[in-house]
């Protein structure tokens, strides 16, 4: 019987730990424009994996970040508000000394405007109780140019081109 428990407790304990959360949302179209495709949130452990595949993007370079409301009702998404940025460092790029959490770069549109951008931190949570990690609430904002690293608080990024409210 011992034998038994303890292996039915190794199963779980195997089965909890392989365990992930994984959603996965459309993008909304913003500002007039034809955005869509998909973005995928999947945590496993301490890790968390964006998978997002944008299409009817303009060809070229645009932003992407996670911005502190997820709230994507205006049509210019403004609703979303700001960067994600619990620390209120400055903006910059994502593991430079000054960054927002939600400064996660840039990805780039092919001439037939699709683009795709793989992100992983363990500086994020899907729902967890750390609210400064936790992005479950927030939205993820594409710009429609890109991110120069540099203006505050915005890295001049141009106008929101498509929103995702990460539920």
């Amino acid at each position: 019987m011992k034998g038994q428990t303890l292996a039915l407790l190794a199963g779980c304990a195997f089965l909890a730990a392989s365990c992930c959360t994984t959603k996965t949302y459309s993008i909304n179209a913003k500002s007039g424009t034809e955005t869509g495709g998909t973005a995928k949130f999947t945590q496993k452990g301490s890790e968390v994996v964006m998978n997002l595949n944008a299409t009817h993007l303009t060809p070229g370079i645009h932003a992407v970040h996670i911005h502190e409301k997820g709230d994507c009702s205006a049509a210019d998404a403004t609703s979303a508000g700001g960067h994600w940025n619990p620390a209120k460092d400055d903006h910059g790029k994502w593991g430079a000394e000054h960054f927002h959490m939600g400064d996660i770069g840039n990805l780039v549109a092919d001439q037939n405007g699709n683009a795709t951008l793989t992100f992983k931190t363990d500086k994020w949570c899907l729902g967890c109780t750390d609210e400064s990690k936790n992005i479950i609430g927030k939205s993820l904002i594409m710009h429609a140019a890109a991110d120069d690293f540099h203006t505050q608080p915005t890295g001049n990024a141009g106008g929101r081109v498509g929103c995702v409210e990460i539920k």
